[in-house]
């Protein structure tokens, strides 16, 4: 009884933090979304419902939010998994200046977002001085400018796209190098033995012992590309309404804080229903990896 008591008293502060940090706000955030006809100044409402949930749902700015969000999952977290695991690969077989080479992929890792975002638009936008350098690209094949900031909506979605996957493949990348080598090297020997194909090598040995760590990237990118805001914003400004880049998260943010602020309520169902979402993709992500991970 005695030792029970200690061990709860080394979680208090955990449970604590825990308490006050996520659970009751995510409780508050349930509240606000039932509450129908909040007001933020009076503080008040008229009734109880599902009604926040029902705009939401029906909202055009959520809708085309959802859409962003979705694209940029389904695209950026199998790319950055599967170009992560490439280079990892590649820099596991490089011996001379290796640590140089994983510094330089890891980079873009500690760069600030918005800077990066800024040497994006520099790349990409067309200037009253300059085509940006990947028009410069186009236009030495034979191709016509493309304005990928302002332009159109597949333009603007490869560039956030490709913007994605330069922010969050480093990380990827330390993790697998990191998962690579500590696969057990007589696992290689044997199959050298046994003059083993290269591509059975890494579909029977690597591939299993490193899929704890795939499964990782990909559940955790699953639930970074749905928080995706900051990106956007680099990218496209503050108004991603206006600019039809508007994700989940950023929809949220304008209706607490943003130009259609003061809204709490259907900020509140939209958060809800971004969590319902990532909770079920995780669940699903988790059972796949009980399945085919090899632990």
């Amino acid at each position: 009884m005695k030792n029970n008591l200690k061990g709860w008293l080394y979680l208090l502060p955990a449970i604590v933090f825990l308490a006050v940090f996520m659970v009751y706000p995510l409780i508050d955030v349930f509240i606000y979304s039932v509450e129908e006809g909040y007001n933020s100044a009076s503080q008040t409402y008229f009734g109880v419902g599902l009604f926040n949930f029902n705009y939401v749902l029906r909202d055009p700015y959520f809708l085309q939010a959802v859409k962003n969000t979705l694209i940029l999952v389904v695209i950026t977290v199998p790319l950055s998994t599967g170009l992560a695991l490439l280079i990892s690969l590649g820099l596991s077989s490089i011996k001379k200046l290796q640590d140089l080479f994983q510094t330089i992929y890891f980079l873009p890792y500690v760069t600030n977002t918005l800077a990066v975002g800024l040497v994006f638009m520099i790349l990409f936008k067309p200037t009253a001085y300059s085509e940006g350098l990947v028009n410069l690209l186009i236009n030495f094949f034979g191709g016509r400018s493309v304005d990928f900031i302002d332009g159109p909506y597949w333009a603007k979605m490869f560039v956030l796209c490709f913007y994605t996957i330069w922010i969050v493949m480093p990380f990827k990348i330390l993790i697998l190098t990191s998962a690579l080598a500590s696969v057990n090297r007589d696992y290689y020997k044997v199959a050298q033995v046994d003059a083993t194909p290269s591509w059975r090598v890494f579909t029977k040995i690597t591939l299993p012992m490193i899929s704890p760590m795939i499964f990782y990237l990909v559940i955790t990118g699953f639930i970074g590309a749905f928080k995706a805001y900051s990106d956007a914003v680099a990218l496209f400004g503050t108004n991603l309404n206006a600019a039809g880049m508007n994700t989940i998260v950023g929809y949220v943010y304008d209706m607490l804080y943003g130009d259609s602020g003061g809204y709490p309520s259907y900020a509140s169902a939209a958060a809800l229903v971004l969590f319902a979402i990532v909770l079920t993709i995780t669940t699903v992500n988790l059972l796949v990896s009980k399945k085919n991970a090899h632990y």
